[in-house]
């Protein structure tokens, strides 16, 4: 990697012992290369959550703009009594 910059981070012994376990086994390089694919994964579950919340805040605002609630239960009521109304007349 060319263009890197070393930090140092403090993680707890069993985070240290799950990184060794990882590069031990085989499955990473390096503790580097796993503290990469951990922050990759980070900022994509961030990005993520800021794509949620910005389409939950364009529901919040089409739901505003689409006129004057109704009442839940009246309005099933409504529903009810008409597909009682259809069944009714097909019965009939």
């Amino acid at each position: 990697m060319a263009n890197v910059e070393k930090i140092s981070v403090a993680l707890t012994p069993e985070m240290v012992a799950a990184v060794r376990q990882v590069v031990e086994s085989g499955e990473y390089a390096s503790a580097s290369e796993v503290m990469r694919e951990a922050l990759r994964e980070w900022q994509g579950r961030r990005r993520h959550r800021a794509e949620a919340v910005a389409e939950l805040g364009r529901l919040w605002d089409a739901g505003l703009a689409s006129g004057e609630a109704t009442d839940g239960e009246a309005a099933f009521a409504r529903i009810r009594q008409a597909l009682e109304a259809q069944r009714t007349s097909r019965d009939a």
